[in-house]
């Protein structure tokens, strides 16, 4: 068995709360194990599985994890270890897929160490899940769902999302090897007011600007700055040759600025409290 990781993650974020819910199946040297981390805008927690039932599809988010079950419509959680308990279940409706393959023409490549999906920029929530003692209610909230599989995360990347009223965004730019060399790839989309708007590198993406926590993309006309206020971050486990060893920061729940303009025209100014954020360039 080769080494090789497959996660889902499901973002669920209402006014008050946010919880990022990720399912991972991975293989290193051989064996073969699950995890299920969350992230809330206060905590983390890494449930570890092996042993059990570990069942996870890479095209389409659906898994069993032990008694954890995830599929397109919601999930259900059922942990338990001596560090944490959580319980309940979301359902989703209304999803919105993107219009096509959020890799382009690079899901054709062979090799890549990290692939990339977006299954819903943007659904509404409903449900209610304990988590120890603490209790997270979503009725018609927001929700984003993605995938990464391959075998390691990039070594140095960005990556941000965030649901907001009358959208949703994601951008990610890593360093992707590619043999002897190595390019910096840039996906994003940008769902604003019913229309999806698409830069990345195979339609001309680059990066103009990135450092400090912030980073600035340009495609034609279209400019996209993503600026990280809050430097407050949580653990998370990442996968390196298919093993969970490296630890990278997320902020599930942040501050954060965008920036979205065409020209002199301004489409997105947005500065929010409730965006995710990963900024591994240090």
């Amino acid at each position: 068995m080769k080494n090789y990781f497959c996660g889902w993650y499901f973002k669920c974020q209402s006014d008050a709360q946010t919880l990022a819910v990720i399912p991972a199946v991975h293989t290193a040297n051989g064996v073969r194990s699950g995890c299920v981390q969350i992230i809330s805008d206060r905590d983390n927690w890494n449930v570890p599985l092996s042993g059990q039932r570990l069942h996870m599809r890479r095209d389409v988010p659906c898994a069993v994890l032990g008694d954890s079950r995830f599929r397109k419509d919601g999930f259900v959680l059922s942990l338990h270890t001596p560090s944490v308990s959580a319980v309940g279940s979301v359902r989703f409706e209304a999803l919105s897929p993107i219009r096509y393959d959020i890799m382009g023409p690079f899901r054709c490549v062979p090799f890549l160490e990290c692939r990339h999906s977006v299954f819903s920029m943007r659904h509404r929530v409903t449900g209610r899940l304990r988590i120890n003692e603490t209790d997270y209610i979503f009725s018609n909230d927001a929700g984003y769902i993605e995938g990464d599989r391959g075998r390691s995360f990039p070594k140095r990347y960005v990556w941000t999302q965030c649901c907001f009223a009358g959208g949703s965004l994601m951008l990610s730019a890593a360093d992707i090897p590619l043999g002897p060399v190595s390019f910096t790839g840039i996906i994003c989309v940008v769902l604003l007011r019913g229309r999806e708007y698409r830069l990345a590198t195979y339609l001309g993406a680059k990066v103009v600007r990135i450092g400090g926590g912030a980073i600035t993309i340009r495609q034609g006309d279209f400019t996209l700055t993503a600026a990280l206020l809050d430097k407050t971050a949580r653990p998370l486990q990442a996968p390196v040759n298919g093993a969970m060893v490296r630890l990278v920061r997320e902020n599930a729940a942040c501050r954060a600025r965008y920036l979205f303009t065409k020209g002199k025209e301004t489409l997105l100014s947005l500065e929010t409290a409730n965006a995710s954020f990963e900024y591994e360039l240090e």
